[in-house]
């Protein structure tokens, strides 16, 4: 029976999750009833497959949230009282007569899972009359609703236990008690030759963007997308920032290739003792990194490109916009960038994730955190 697969895929998620993601479990809530499950059905004018009432028998649904469960997708595992919501909101859109193999979302299509933050979403074939009945799909607002991603839910939930199990190179990350996910990582782009020579002052190079002073505000954006370690990086001294920022600096140096070039070392190593040049378009480092620049536009190349804005951005901006800029490229080569970016902060216990009221109360002079300041300030009175 594919009810016992449900069950015992749930029972693998269950013990990956308490084992390595424990934040990410305990937001899991606990079953739904079978009185409430029957009168969701009647209210909807649909039979659930057994896999859906034996899943939402385990789980009915997860809390949102940033600590939440996903599925790979980036859809959360929705309740009884959710799938109610999101399916009679979606069937007015139906576009078909019962029966018809294709729509952008048909009256027995019901909705299990959802991406929060447009209408998108997991849905199970709810058409008993059909060879198709019980099959996963995804619903995109943009084009509709695509199957093929499994032929039950207990199917959906087995191919889910195992790319936990598979770790890293099923796009499994872990962090502070936390399940992430993320996408295959790109090709790394070929390092440098030590002996490449310099290009001429007067040749035609991209040029670099030498408007970065140490003292830009960083807006709060930038550290919101960081989550726990951007309330963390709000939070610290700012020299323990700056070091960060040159750690990671040179982190993003190796991963890109660019810290094989003498120039590009010898400004990271200028960089740890407090020290940059003077910015100049026609000075050794800038001539290196425009060359770098004009390489990358030539082989396409986003992110040797991003790489090398980094670099300019690292040596003479804020070390708040360097440390955050770099990090989140770092994540174009490593699943580990989260680990990276703490232990370079020296591995402090992490603060929660921040809300609205953390960075409305925030008094950082490197941070423009005024809007929220502002909202907190009226919420107050």
């Amino acid at each position: 029976m594919t009810a016992d697969l449900v069950h015992a895929s749930w029972n693998r998620i269950d013990a990956w999750l308490r084992a390595h993601a424990p934040r990410t479990w305990a937001t899991l809530r606990p079953p739904a009833g079978d009185e409430e499950i029957a009168a969701a059905q009647e209210e909807l004018g649909v039979t659930f497959p057994p896999d859906l009432i034996a899943s939402l028998g385990r789980h009915d649904g997860a809390l949102g949230g940033p600590e939440t469960f996903l599925f790979h997708t980036c859809d959360r595992l929705l309740g009884v009282s959710e799938i109610l919501r999101d399916t009679e909101f979606l069937r007015g859109f139906d576009q078909g007569p019962d029966g018809e193999d294709e729509g952008y979302w048909l009256r027995d299509y019901v909705k299990f899972g959802s991406y929060d933050v447009t209408s998108d979403g997991l849905l199970v074939d709810c058409r008993t009359w059909r060879d198709s009945f019980g099959a996963i799909g995804r619903f995109f607002d943009e084009t509709g609703t695509d199957f093929g991603r499994a032929d039950s839910l207990g199917e959906y939930l087995a191919e889910l236990a195992g790319r936990l199990e598979r770790g890293q190179e099923a796009g499994v990350v872990t962090f502070n008690g936390r399940l992430l996910w993320e996408g295959p990582l790109p090709a790394r782009p070929e390092r440098g030759a030590d002996d490449d020579p310099l290009p001429a002052p007067d040749e035609r190079l991209p040029e670099l963007d030498l408007s970065h002073r140490p003292t830009d505000l960083l807006h709060v954006g930038y550290l919101e997308r960081h989550e726990e370690l951007g309330a963390l990086i709000a939070t610290l001294p700012y020299e323990r920032v700056a070091e960060a920022a040159r750690k990671q600096l040179r982190r993003l140096a190796a991963d890109a290739g660019l810290n094989h070039y003498p120039e590009v070392e010898a400004a990271l190593s200028a960089g740890e003792r407090g020290v940059a040049p003077p910015p100049d378009q026609t000075d050794p480092l800038a001539l290196r990194l425009r060359a770098v620049l004009a390489r990358a536009d030539a082989d396409r190349d986003i992110t040797r490109r991003w790489a090398a804005e980094k670099m300019v951005l690292g040596i003479w901006g804020s070390p708040y916009l360097s440390v955050c800029e770099s990090a989140g490229l770092r994540s174009r080569f490593t699943l580990d960038w989260r680990e990276d970016l703490h232990a370079d902060l020296g591995g402090p216990p992490l603060p929660p994730i921040p809300d609205d009221r953390f960075w409305g109360t925030l008094r950082n002079p490197a941070i423009d955190s005024s809007w929220y300041a502002a909202q907190y300030a009226q919420d107050q009175g």
